[in-house]
């Protein structure tokens, strides 16, 4: 640009800003201007248990859910206090004295969290019949998962996050991200053959099926059920390895409870080491695929978490 051109753009753009700064001035003195729109203070969200009105970005925040903190960790949001018993994976640095310990996933500690004097309180699952005394402290929501409709209720859960804190676009984002993943898993599941979730804890089994808490892997990304009929209990349908053998899944996909909640047992390898699941097509074809505990077991449910449960089995399945 000349030096011409320049001073004329440079002299057009101030007096553009004399105008905008003329425009304000004159609507600050005019009694009748209509004021800028305020961001809401609270905001009114359904959850497992009902409606609650929270504040709309609450300040001091205390999760009995790791789901949601996976979340919220995601987001940028902090939190103020929590379970740090056994903190998973990439929670574990949730364990340091920044954060106030207040209980455990089961027992909230009352009078630390009242102590803590929070603005908002998560729990879900494991802690959710602690919901009417929590809410006595704070307001409090219940973000548990529906098993049913597992993918579903964790983006629900996640976009009520998002609601909260005013971050819909990055929960949108998240989400259609995780849709994009499990398109392509599924495109490679509809080919790769039967699975089987087997979880091990104390030496035995028990395995997991469509519409179980482990049910997102036939479910929603597509690995087509080497046994229909799975018992949905909360601890899986105890099978023997004799079930396993006529099974004959192609694929066996295995959680070691012990292991992801810090228990001294037989480890998953040993259980299943032996020549009734040696002869499944599973295991002659190395199709055994252990996954990771403390995504499937113990968070089981956030936006972050659900995208590396997906890119686990994307990865055994080969997916590019």
């Amino acid at each position: 640009m000349s030096t011409r051109l320049r001073g004329a753009a440079l002299a057009a753009a101030a007096a553009l800003a004399l105008g905008a700064c003329a425009g304000t001035a004159g609507a600050s003195d005019d009694a009748d201007a209509t004021p800028a729109t305020d961001a809401p203070t609270t905001v009114t969200v359904s959850h497992a248990q009902g409606e609650t009105e929270v504040p709309f970005q609450p300040e001091t925040v205390v999760t009995f859910d790791l789901a949601s903190l996976s979340t919220l960790d995601a987001l940028g949001v902090e939190v103020a206090g929590l379970p740090k018993q056994n903190l998973p994976g990439d929670l574990a640095s949730y364990a340091s004295d920044e954060y106030t310990d207040v209980g455990t996933l089961f027992e909230p500690d009352y009078e630390v969290v009242n102590g803590l004097e929070p603005d908002l309180i998560i729990v879900a699952g494991r802690s959710s019949e602690a919901l009417p005394e929590l809410d006595k402290i704070a307001p409090t929501i219940d973000l548990s998962n529906d098993w049913a409709d597992f993918h579903g209720s964790v983006v629900a859960n996640s976009e009520v996050l998002g609601e909260i804190f005013g971050l819909e676009d990055e929960v949108a984002q998240m989400a259609a991200d995780l849709d994009a993943s499990i398109e392509e898993v599924r495109a490679a599941a509809a080919d790769a053959g039967t699975g089987l979730i087997l979880l091990t804890a104390g030496g035995k089994a028990t395995a997991y099926g469509p519409g179980s808490r482990f049910g997102f892997l036939h479910d929603t990304l597509g690995v087509v059920p080497a046994v229909e009929d799975v018992e949905a209990a909360t601890h899986g349908e105890a099978v023997s390895f004799e079930f396993v053998a006529e099974a004959a899944p192609e694929w066996l996909f295995v959680l070691d409870r012990d292991a992801a909640v810090g228990e001294e047992s037989q480890a998953a390898e040993q259980v299943l080491d032996n020549p009734l699941v040696h002869g499944t097509p599973a295991w002659q074809q190395d199709h055994v695929v252990h996954l990771d505990g403390a995504a499937w077991y113990v968070v089981n449910g956030g936006l972050p978490t659900l995208q590396g449960m997906t890119d686990e089995i994307a990865a055994a399945l080969g997916v590019q």
